[in-house]
């Protein structure tokens, strides 16, 4: 059957990852806008992009294939930031997130960064339960940080990993 599947072009490929390019700033903001309330547009990867101190990891549907996930960082050895992690909708809960982030942490950690910090919403339960996994803990609290489409406040969780 999957054979069947595979010929048919139903079965997806497996994810390749690889360092953002210049030119996926298109393709990551359709996923950033996929996955958040507000999302960042094609100029503002550009320049994210462009920045010495950002690191970007992207996951595609095969190795020559689109973007169907990413994460961003940004920082100074020996510590950085986890600025935003997508994946696409239609490809959630395969793990895409995870391996970006398990991938994030051994480059990272070549080139010398020990320490992992990021943000999220308290009640983003999918990213709470993907940083859990992946050895993050929360070390602060910033409320109404974030606020909610029907404008109500909720908490900023601050989190951290050390990675080396």
């Amino acid at each position: 059957m999957t054979g069947l599947l595979t010929r048919l072009g139903l079965r997806r490929r497996e994810v390749a990852l690889r360092r953002a390019r210049a030119g996926d700033a298109e393709a990551l903001a359709r996923l950033h806008a996929q996955s958040f309330r507000v999302g960042w547009d094609a100029a503002e990867f550009e320049r994210l992009l462009a920045n010495r101190l950002s690191r970007c990891l992207v996951a595609t549907d095969g190795p020559s294939g689109a973007p169907v996930g990413f994460i961003l960082l940004s920082g100074v050895a020996p510590e950085t930031e986890i600025l935003s992690v997508a994946v696409a909708s239609a490809r959630r809960g395969e793990g895409i997130a995870r391996r970006l982030v398990e991938a994030a942490f051994g480059t990272l950690a070549a080139e010398g960064f020990t320490t992992v910090f990021l943000e999220v919403e308290e009640g983003n339960v999918s990213a709470l339960h993907l940083y859990a996994r992946t050895g993050f803990r929360e070390i602060g609290r910033r409320k109404g940080y974030y606020h909610k489409a029907d404008g109500e406040a909720v908490a900023a969780l601050t989190m951290r990993r050390d990675i080396a």
